[in-house]
Parts: C-alpha cells; sequence; structure tokens
C-alpha cells in the first residue's frame, strides 16, 4: 500500500473548506443557540440546568429526525444540479418541499405529545416542574425550524451555502438578546429563568424561515427557481425518493441522539449534578461537533455533484480531503478540552461538584472527538452517494447494540461512575467511525 501524498489533496482542502466555511458558521450558530442557553441557565441554577439537559434531550430525538428528512433532498439536488439539469432541479424542490411541510407538521404533533410521557423517566421532582413547560416551548420551535432546514438543505444541493450561514448568526443574536431580557429580567421584563430560555429559542427560530423567504423574493436568480417550481407537477414518484433516501437518515440521526438521550437519562439516575455536568460537557463537545458537520455536509454536497458527472476520482478525493480536516481539527479540540478541563466548565456554572465530574467527562470526550468526526464525514460522504439504508443499519448496531449496553455496564455493573456513560459513547462511535469508512471505500470500488 503506497503511502498518501496528503499534496494531490490541497485543491480539495481548497474547494471543500470554501464551501464548507459558510456551513460552518450556520452550524456554530446553530451550536451556539444552545451553549447561550445553557450558558445563561447554568448562572440561575444546578436545577434549571438539569432541567435544560434532561427537556433537550428529548427534544434532540425529534429535531434530528426532522433534520435527517430533510437531507434527503441535498443529494437528489445536488445530483442534478451537478449535471446541469435545471428543470430536474425544480421538481425536486416542489416535491420536497411538499413532502417536508408534510412530516414537519406530523412531527410537531408527534413531539408535543411526548410531553405526557416526560413524568415517566425516572427524573427528579424539581427538574420535572422546570423541564415540563420548557419542553412545550422547544416543541413549538419545530414547526418554524424544520421550514428552515427545508429551504436550507435545497440550496445547498445547488451549491450555496452562505445564505443559511447569514440566516443563522442573525438569528442567533436574536436568541441571545431575548435570552438576556427574559431569563435575568432586564428592562422592566419579568425574570423567567428557564422558560425565558426557551421563549428565547422559539423567537429566533420563528425568524429563520421568514429571512430565508425575503432571501428567495429579494434575489432573482434564487426566486427563478421557486417560480419555475409553482409550474411543476406533483410526483408520487419522486415524493416517494425524497422518504426513501429522508427517512433512513432520519432513523440513522434518532439512533445516534437517542443514544445520548437515554445516556442522559441514566445520568439522571445518579443524580442532579451529573445530569447538570453531563449538559455542560455535551455542550462544549457539540461545538467542535458541529464545525465537523459543517465540513462533511460539504463533503455531501461535492459527492454529489461529483456523483452527477460520474467523476469517481474526485469523489473519492473530496470526500477523503474532509477526513483528514475533520480528523485533525477533532484532534486539535481534544487536546484543548485536556488541557482547559477544569476551566472551560465554568463559562457554565460555578459549583464546584459539578465542574469537577464536567473535568471528568472531557478526558473521555477528548478521546471520542477523533472518532465522531471519523463518523460524521464518512457518514456524510455515504449521503451525497445516496446510500442510507446499510449506513442506517450500521448505526443501528453501533450505538443501540453496542453503544447503550456498554454505557450501562460501565456505569451501573461496574462502578465507573458518570464516565462509564462517555466511554460508552466513546465505544458506540469507534465502531460507526471504523465501519462507515470501509462502507464508504466499498462504494467507490464497486462503481467507479
Amino acid at each position: 500500500m503506497s503511502p498518501v501524498n496528503f499534496t494531490h489533496y490541497i485543491p480539495f482542502y481548497r474547494r471543500n473548506l470554501r464551501l464548507a466555511f459558510p456551513v460552518v458558521l450556520s452550524q456554530i450558530g446553530q451550536v451556539t443557540v444552545s451553549l447561550v442557553d445553557n450558558m445563561m441557565v447554568g448562572h440561575v441554577g444546578t436545577t434549571e440546568l438539569a432541567a435544560s439537559a434532561f427537556a433537550n434531550s428529548i427534544f434532540t430525538i425529534g429535531m434530528f429526525f426532522g433534520m435527517g428528512i430533510t437531507y434527503g433532498i441535498t443529494p437528489l439536488v445536488g445530483k442534478a444540479f451537478g449535471n446541469r439539469e435545471t428543470d430536474n432541479v425544480v421538481q425536486w424542490l416542489k416535491n420536497g418541499t411538499f413532502t417536508l411541510l408534510i412530516v414537519t407538521f406530523a412531527l410537531a404533533l408527534i413531539m408535543f405529545g411526548g410531553y405526557f410521557l416526560l413524568p415517566f423517566m425516572g427524573q427528579p421532582a424539581d427538574v420535572m416542574e422546570l423541564a415540563g413547560p420548557y419542553y412545550l416551548l422547544l416543541s413549538a420551535s419545530i414547526i418554524p425550524f424544520m421550514l428552515f432546514f427545508s429551504l436550507k438543505q435545497f440550496f445547498e444541493g445547488i451549491g450555496n451555502t452562505k445564505i443559511a450561514m447569514q440566516i443563522t448568526l442573525i438569528s442567533n443574536a436574536i436568541n441571545v438578546a431575548v435570552n438576556y431580557v427574559l431569563i435575568f429580567g432586564k428592562f422592566g421584563f419579568p425574570e423567567l429563568g428557564l422558560i425565558g430560555a426557551g421563549i428565547g429559542t422559539l423567537v429566533s427560530r420563528i425568524f429563520m424561515p421568514l429571512l430565508y423567504i425575503i432571501y428567495i423574493v429579494w434575489i432573482p436568480q434564487f426566486r427563478r427557481y421557486f417560480t419555475l417550481a409553482r409550474l411543476q407537477a406533483y410526483s408520487k414518484e419522486r415524493i416517494l425518493s425524497v422518504l426513501k433516501i429522508g427517512i433512513p437518515i432520519g432513523f440513522q440521526l434518532i439512533v445516534e441522539v437517542l443514544t445520548f438521550s437515554i445516556g442522559a437519562v441514566m445520568m439522571g439516575w445518579l443524580g442532579e449534578s451529573p445530569l447538570a455536568a453531563h449538559q455542560v460537557a455535551l455542550g462544549l463537545a457539540s461545538f467542535p461537533y458541529m464545525i465537523s458537520v459543517g465540513i462533511s455536509q460539504a463533503a455531501t454536497i461535492r459527492v454529489s455533484h461529483q456523483m452527477g458527472r460520474n467523476d469517481f476520482h474526485s469523489l473519492r478525493m473530496a470526500a477523503f480531503a474532509s477526513m483528514h480536516l475533520v480528523v485533525v481539527f477533532m484532534f486539535v479540540m481534544g487536546l484543548i478540552f485536556v488541557i482547559g478541563r477544569n476551566i472551560l466548565p465554568l463559562m457554565f456554572t460555578t459549583d464546584p461538584h459539578v465542574v469537577s465530574i464536567t473535568a471528568q467527562l472531557l478526558i473521555v470526550a477528548a478521546i471520542f472527538q477523533v472518532f465522531d468526526g471519523l463518523q460524521v464525514v464518512m457518514l456524510s460522504s455515504l449521503r451525497g452517494m445516496a446510500d442510507v439504508k446499510i449506513p442506517m443499519l450500521i448505526a443501528f448496531g453501533a450505538y443501540m447494540l453496542i453503544g447503550i449496553p456498554t454505557c450501562y455496564a460501565l456505569t451501573f455493573l461496574l462502578d465507573f461512575g458518570p464516565q462509564g456513560i462517555w466511554f460508552g459513547y466513546l465505544t458506540g462511535l469507534g465502531v460507526a467511525g471504523i465501519f462507515f469508512y470501509f462502507r464508504f471505500k466499498y462504494n467507490v470500488r464497486e462503481r467507479a
């Protein structure tokens, strides 16, 4: 096996980074909403932080499933765009948007129904009292959030990543402002604590699709796509195609998020402080993860475009270029977590017990960062090839059949404490990353 010549990848690093940069800023904006909520809520109290952790762990299951279904439109649009088939692009826009609207409202009803299951998940009574109303506000935000993501994935399919970045940064500023006013009761407004954070999230997400509509109306080249899409007929085959790709992606994301959500529920069994520490560590880990997601989404776009052109050499190079970038970045972030493990938690809480537990979790997080980066970029490359069913099964096996049992065994049978749950995460992510890597190599070899 010949050594890798990284100089051959330099043009691909540049193209991927140029495409990824706006997506990365958009993802930073997305995760900053959650980080700001956690920072502000954490300074209100440990119970509020634990309630936020619990409510978010349940809400993100539905949110990521919905996001996954929206991802189904990107490779379809990207392949048509890469092949310069404008009629095909607008047909995917018409049928994809219709499909995602139906999914959005069905998902919202299911998530509101989830509110009635919260009391049966074994959480402390004071945590449950705060978590319920906050969860309802988060559930209300799923409708505008999904509408935004539906538009975002179409525009990323045609190679435009800048609009989503700009909208996300604007909405993030709105979230920070509303949070500050309502969480702490500034400028004559009532001090609402965690409920204020929920309102801030809802308000900022309402602005996201509205701003996208303004962009579409304002810019003629984008308005043209929607004008042409109105003239297209609804197609059962295209609707099913979107769902055939989107639903497996949604289930794959659910499996991954459910792993972290079940871990959060287990952490709640250990007490309020471990649950609060879990939320802080997860918030810190989510920052580099979302940057990696931004780079990996650029891989999805580049791979889908090269699929449209049947250029499998460039497809492979683009995917591995993103993998190199992500793995190096995650390694550096892991070092930062280890070095700053006793300082970083102070941004969220001054509770010494919570800070101590968080520092222990960040050591484990430093290790799984690399595997998390590997799995997300390889999975995104597979999505660009519209390969979603086998990866969904791999994810289920890695996370649910290996990761979760490992979490439970290490924490409650072998007395590893809170770190046991995170070592379980590490195991699931490692298995998934390795299998996704070999699945991608197999695909390229078979199709080239």
